[in-house]
């Protein structure tokens, strides 16, 4: 089965691959959607033997662990994704395009697209992101539909920051925030506002958002290990990953029943109420003088509880005495005094362990990214200077 590489473009003629996307899940031959003007994916060896029976779409993993993988999407799997989404939501809708169409949130906004039957329509992302591109990409958007996009925290807080792109976020009939962790503060910011928020959590191995507001979609499945390790399966679940029986065999296991289930790198639990609340991922826990410190826990209290602060991330960097730091890099609001660290941990102090309030702090124009909207821990730290 030949796979072939998909060049999607920036901008407005995202929507000129529709097509080719449709002939994939229909039975075609399945594509590897990129970024055009980047490099091509390159496609690993495999066997014909080892690839799902209806694959159609490979699209890469986030890389957040070393090199990117390719997961194997079939036609049933992308199907079942956007039947639920919709389902969650109220009904098919058109959909506002905004985020690159070379990974899975994006590609997943064209998929949805076709499974409801409308054009979508993309934003202008020729001078990048920007509220003035997504406000104009609103009002393409026609009439008699319910309309819907995706975006992440990232641009979210730039759209709450501008009031025309307030408004057209809350004409939307919902606004899916997903790719990183979306802090409470902005959350209640957003919907003051009247913004139809929905949190979403998943990966490209789930075929994008499988859990809304913490909630399993139709014909998905959550779980959590003895070690506090997510477990996601279902309907929606890769076939693997292309060229890479190795790390299919690592990361997707199989239930004596036959079940399937991936093994996230997220540590998370499961509330009485079955609501899946993650508290990071496994390998981002800051050791602090033999203490455990969860960067999300300390990044929501400075957005929360010091002021001037927009954006927040927290990891750990070298330190001789305590093996690791606690260090919080803060993107300030607009004219915000700078703080120093003393002032930055009496603010937070009583609203995280003592262990937890932050040795080190730095300040930054943005926080770096990689992928769709996560943030770049490894630039994050090499801020710090300290490794």
């Amino acid at each position: 089965m030949e796979i072939e590489p998909l060049a999607v473009p920036a901008g407005a003629d995202a929507v000129a691959v529709l097509p080719r996307l449709a002939r994939a899940l229909a039975g075609g031959a399945p594509v590897a959607p990129y970024l055009a003007g980047s490099p091509a994916p390159v496609l690993p060896r495999h066997s014909a033997a080892g690839l799902p029976d209806d694959l159609a779409v490979v699209v890469g993993t986030s890389g957040s662990t070393g090199t990117p993988k390719l997961a194997m999407l079939g036609g049933d799997a992308l199907r079942a994704s956007a039947h639920a989404t919709h389902a969650r939501l109220g009904g098919p809708g058109q959909w506002l395009l905004t985020l690159p169409a070379g990974h899975v949130a994006g590609v997943q906004v064209l998929l949805r697209s076709l499974d409801a039957d409308t054009e979508p329509v993309a934003t202008d992302t020729s001078g990048g992101f920007t509220p003035a591109a997504f406000t104009a990409g609103v009002r393409r958007l026609s009439p008699g539909h319910r309309h819907y996009t995706s975006v992440v925290p990232t641009q979210l807080v730039r759209l709450l920051d501008d009031p025309a792109a307030t408004a057209a976020l809350a004409s939307l009939d919902g606004v899916l925030v997903g790719g990183a962790a979306t802090p409470p503060l902005l959350r209640r910011r957003a919907e003051s506002a009247g913004v139809r928020v929905v949190t979403t959590y998943g990966m490209s191995e789930t075929a994008g958002g499988c859990v809304y507001d913490g909630r399993a979609l139709s014909g998905v499945r959550v779980r959590v290990d003895a070690d506090g390790r997510v477990e996601l399966g279902g309907d929606t679940l890769a076939g693997g990953y292309l060229g890479r029986p190795d790390l299919t065999f690592a990361a997707f296991a199989v239930d004596t029943d036959g079940s399937r289930w991936y093994r996230t790198d997220d540590a998370g639990r499961v509330d009485d109420d079955g609501v899946l609340h993650v508290d990071g991922r496994l390998d981002d826990v800051v050791v602090t003088g033999g203490m455990k410190v969860a960067p999300r826990v300390v990044e929501e209290a400075a957005l929360e509880h010091v002021p001037g602060v927009s954006e927040a991330v927290v990891v750990g960097t070298a330190d001789p005495e305590w093996g690791q730091a606690v260090s919080l890099l803060v993107v300030p609001t607009a004219g915000a005094r700078p703080l120093s660290v003393v002032e930055v941990r009496e603010h937070l102090r009583g609203h995280v362990p003592d262990h937890a309030l932050p040795r080190r702090v730095t300040a930054a124009g943005a926080v770096p990214l990689r992928g769709p909207g996560k943030p770049d821990r490894a630039a994050v730290a090499a801020l710090f200077g300290v490794g």
